[in-house]
């Protein structure tokens, strides 16, 4: 049974809202889609906006090439079960032409190197607004971006010179060249979203819920061994643990969590009694103090 319902309608209420205005004020909208639960819960509220219909723009992944399979086998049959059009474009691609560079070592990832494969896919489809499942809750710098959130003609994001946001004015006008992230869940707390995924009955990727897994431990988390893109010390020793994720993001820079929370109810037990963020587990977001936020200025989701 869900707690706090008082909250969630109006939530999710709002979140249509802005999906709908999202339609109605821009030419060529596009969700990004990365076959996690905050991207799940948008593919519903964008559902539920345009019912009967489908909803009447593609989704679109930036693949790194370093996701945890059973998110892309999720992905893929999600979006085969509702008939939606599905954009991939890939790291690998722009690591190729020689655009961005792999990183290596320790702490390499390829999480960064997304904002140049979407930059270049935004500009190839025209897309004038993207649609993400960002949170405020998040991290800080999410925290201070507005839903609609207006990028100039470079991708780049400018937190000093935002839009006011009074009431529910919403005001997707824009330049030629420019292009806006749209967050409809930008008001919504982690707890929200499995709140409304337990409500909804949303099925989601099976490497939510506790797992057994081989891993091992570095700087006090702990990291999938069963595969061979994190990079791992020969004294770092492997062992199997039963672990879950409270985020999914590039194998290389996404910590599990001790867990036996097998199921939704559980899972949303847990995150109520939780006192540590899940970008906690993002050691991508550790590189510095305002990792997010450079990323963003420079044309991050």
């Amino acid at each position: 049974m869900i707690k706090d319902t008082s909250k969630v309608n109006p939530l999710e209420n709002e979140a249509i809202y802005i999906i709908r205005e999202v339609a109605a004020q821009f030419e060529k909208p596009v969700l990004l889609f990365s076959g996690g639960k905050d991207s799940i819960t948008l593919v519903r509220l964008a559902q539920k906006a345009f019912y009967p219909a489908k909803i009447p723009f593609p989704l679109m992944h930036i693949d790194t090439g370093h996701n945890f399979p059973e998110t892309i086998a999720f992905r893929d049959r999600l979006v085969k079960e509702l008939g939606l059009e599905l954009i991939v474009r890939n790291v690998q691609d722009s690591i190729d032409e020689g655009k961005v560079k792999e990183e290596s070592g320790r702490y390499s990832s390829r999480n960064s190197l997304q904002t140049t494969t979407l930059l270049d896919a935004i500009e190839e489809f025209k897309f004038d607004a993207c649609i993400g499942g960002a949170r405020r809750d998040e991290e800080k710098a999410r925290a201070k971006e507005r839903i609609f959130s207006v990028r100039d003609d470079f991708g780049q994001w400018d937190e000093k010179n935002q839009r006011p946001e009074l009431f529910d004015m919403l005001n997707g006008q824009i330049h030629l060249g420019q292009n806006v992230r749209v967050f409809p869940i930008s008001n919504w707390t982690e707890l929200d979203v499995w709140s409304y995924i337990e409500r909804e009955n949303i099925e989601i990727p099976s490497i939510y819920f506790a797992h057994t897994r081989e891993t091992f431990l570095r700087d006090g988390l702990i990291w999938s061994s069963d595969d061979d893109v994190v990079y791992r010390d020969e004294n770092e020793v492997v062992e199997e643990r039963l672990v879950r994720f409270r985020t999914v993001g590039d194998m290389s820079c996404t910590a599990a969590v001790l867990s036996d929370a097998a199921d939704i109810a559980s899972v949303v037990q847990e995150i109520r009694d939780s006192t540590i963020s899940e970008r906690g587990a993002r050691i991508d977001d550790k590189r510095s103090e305002a990792a997010m936020e450079k990323r963003k200025q420079q044309g991050y989701f």
